[in-house]
């Protein structure tokens, strides 16, 4: 969306206007949305959002974990025990292939037997590089996840109580936010926003609310 001030009214007349259509108008309609009503709709989002999060702070951590795919502590456990394992087995191969070539040097094993033996050693060794490096990235982006919902939450509560929509707020909070074209198939103009919240992305609090009043 593109911010457009009005310059015949005063700033609450100021709104922002769809992007895509101006560029591509087969693409999106000419929507728009005054910046008023905007603010306040996100500032009443953020309200939900952190009250949720501050009071309920189990339950969030748990339906985000979940939508963002998030192991279980014993997983991420697994998983580096795992990497560990397969990390100390590449050392012992790094060794025994350098005993090998000294059993070829010294002439107690046969090139033949040399081959046959390698072959088979270095088989193991693409394969556990292979696991390795998926376990790393695994383990990697699980802390990164885990992490990241944590830090959300410190900010939240970082936030509680929030009356007014600030630029810190926005800025620690928000990652971006999206407005739907209108729907008016009712007779009434409606919009819709999606707020994309930094660090966890959407967060579904109409469900999480209608979940902890049934």
């Amino acid at each position: 969306m593109y911010y457009c001030t009005s310059v015949k009214f005063e700033k609450r007349r100021d709104f922002f206007v769809c992007s895509t259509h101006r560029h591509r108008k087969d693409q999106c309609s000419a929507h728009y949305i005054r910046a008023v009503v905007l603010e306040d709709m996100v500032l009443r989002h953020m309200q939900m959002v952190i009250s949720y999060v501050t009071t309920h702070e189990a339950h969030f951590r748990a339906v985000m974990g979940h939508q963002l795919k998030l192991s279980s502590d014993e997983a991420i456990r697994v998983s580096k025990k795992k990497l560990a394992k397969a990390e100390k087995r590449l050392g012992e191969l790094d060794r025994i292939f350098m005993r090998l070539y000294e059993d070829r040097v010294n002439g107690t094993i046969s090139d033949e037997r040399f081959a046959s033996m390698s072959k088979s050693y270095e088989d193991e060794q693409v394969e556990l590089k292979k696991e390795a490096e998926t376990l790393t990235k695994e383990v990697a982006e699980q802390t990164q996840k885990a992490d990241d919902v944590e830090r959300f939450i410190a900010q939240a509560h970082k936030y509680a109580g929030l009356e007014e929509l600030t630029p810190y707020a926005l800025h620690e909070l928000v990652k971006a936010i999206y407005i739907e074209a209108p729907d008016e198939s009712s007779g009434k103009r409606r919009l819709s926003i999606h707020i994309s919240y930094d660090f966890v992305g959407f967060i579904p609090i109409q469900e999480l609310m209608q979940e902890k009043m049934a």
